[in-house]
């Protein structure tokens, strides 16, 4: 049953905004007693030699580094200067009037048709023993969000990073997060190397464990000179060289921070953790709608849409899916992709993108417990019912960069019907439920054995606030919502 805990539509010009942000500094970023061997680099200034666990950029190592030895405070301000991207979205918007903004081909997994990365492998040698952990302890905690490289200001995206760090201290080991699943859109404006250190490194350097992340539609953006380089193959590059790498380096674009890269098999892949699979799928650079494959056009024959893109992620979901029902895994199967299905106000859904997947899960007879997204800059939460099932939509995207409004004039009175979302030929409806436009924030997401429980927390409410804005919970087995049931 989803629950929500003030006003769902988050609208009210009486909520308090920053009383606890005075507050909410955990334990996490409080200086060590013990004197740093080695002495971090100032915060607002972007580090020139490496840090104690630092060796050297490009070194592969054995170990992964999550976070950094010491907490150091907040950055105030960016230094490297981003430049305004004014020329450049002109340039975007020239060809998207004469139909040249297409999506570009993206990187297809060689030889595996559901490219893998576990958890276990992704938390290195000592992965095994922290899955086993997880697998008695019976429940497993994660975040999520999208959208959060700002451009001008450190600020927003440090208030988000800020508010997760505190659901590490105070918790029971098994309410401790394990990972963080990045939704799309890193870095802005279009995932250039130079800013991965101040929009990703800095902002996560206290974060202590793994990131993945699915890319979006800004880190997959190629312009043409002198916007960009014109060059198809430099798409994603930026990203690929910080999430899928063969083995744990120490990137360049850290800067000396610790952190070490990303071990995914590709830009799509499955996440295989004890309770959880999520299925990453990357819906390319357009900024509406998502792109998964070549689209075939039944109006035109079957003939597709974008002919230059490969259809391997139709074929990575299905043998995903259909591994689900072979397996007969009965934990939560959660779906991300940037590009959310079902949305309203600047970003738009993306039904064409539904609809390919809802006939892959049709085929399998495996449904996703809740779908996750961001690309619209604010919090949006849905109810898709079909059939007896009731499946989440969630879009997170206000994870930090610019927040955008809804579009209306009234306040919404939730939950209420959305049937321009609903599709005829399945017989489905879909729901509102929630929304947050005027906050920046993050979901909490966690799974037991029998349940699969969603929280949305602004960070404006603060460390000493962990009781959620919004909440849904899904009942596994049957793909219901219901109460959720916490571990005692």
């Amino acid at each position: 049953m989803a629950t929500i805990k003030k006003s769902s539509a988050k609208n009210s010009a009486t909520k308090k905004k920053t009383s606890a942000k005075a507050k909410h500094v955990s334990a996490i970023r409080k200086t060590p007693a013990k004197k740093a061997a080695v002495k971090p680099a100032p915060r607002n200034t972007v580090p020139t030699v490496p840090t104690a666990l630092q060796p050297g950029t490009g070194t592969p190592v054995k170990v992964p580094v999550f976070a950094e030895l010491h907490a150091t405070p907040d950055p105030t301000k960016y230094t490297v200067p981003h430049s305004s991207d004014t020329a450049a979205y002109n340039e975007m918007d020239k060809l998207i009037s004469s139909n040249q903004f297409v999506p570009l081909p993206f990187p297809v997994v060689q030889g595996v048709t559901e490219p893998i990365l576990t958890l276990a492998a992704a938390l290195g040698p000592g992965g095994n023993a922290s899955v086993t952990k997880i697998q008695n302890a019976g429940q497993i905690v994660f975040h999520t969000a999208g959208d959060t490289g700002a451009t001008t200001s450190p600020k927003s995206e440090n208030a988000v990073v800020d508010k997760m760090l505190t659901d590490f201290t105070g918790e029971a080991p098994a309410a401790v997060p394990q990972f963080f699943y990045h939704l799309g859109d890193l870095v802005y404006s279009f995932g250039e190397d130079k800013y991965y250190y101040e929009q990703f490194y800095d902002a996560f350097r206290d974060y202590p464990g793994p990131i993945f992340a699915i890319p979006g539609n800004h880190d997959g953006i190629v312009l043409p000179p002198p916007a960009g380089t014109g060059v198809p193959t430099d798409s994603l590059k930026s990203f690929r060289a910080n999430f899928c790498t063969p083995a744990f380096t120490h990137s360049i674009d850290a800067v000396g921070l610790s952190r070490t890269t990303m071990i995914q098999p590709g830009v799509y892949f499955t996440l295989e953790a004890p309770l959880v699979r999520i299925l990453g799928l990357y819906s390319n650079m357009l900024e509406n709608p998502g792109v998964i494959s070549s689209t075939p056009n039944p109006t035109k024959g079957g003939s597709p849409s974008f002919p230059q893109l490969s259809d391997a992620q139709l074929d990575y979901l299905t043998a995903a899916l259909t591994r689900i029902k072979t397996e007969k895994f009965t934990g939560a199967v959660l779906i991300a992709v940037h590009h959310p299905p079902y949305a309203f106000g600047t970003k738009s859904g993306s039904p064409v993108m539904l609809k390919e997947i809802d006939a892959i899960c049709d085929s399998t007879g495996v449904w996703p417990h809740a779908i996750l997204s961001g690309h619209a800059h604010n919090y949006q939460r849905y109810t898709r019912t079909l059939g007896s099932r009731q499946i989440p939509f969630l879009v997170i995207g206000n994870g930090g960069h610019g927040l955008q409004s809804l579009s209306i004039n009234t306040t919404l009175r939730t939950p209420i019907s959305m049937p321009v979302f609903a599709q005829p030929e399945r017989n489905d409806s879909v729901v509102l439920n929630s929304y947050d436009f005027t906050e920046y924030g993050y979901c909490r997401v966690v799974v037991n054995a029998t349940q699969l429980h969603i929280e949305y927390h602004p960070a404006p409410d603060g460390g000493t606030t962990k009781t959620p804005d919004d909440t849904v919970t899904v009942d596994l087995a049957t793909g219901t919502l219901a109460v959720f049931t916490p571990a005692t």
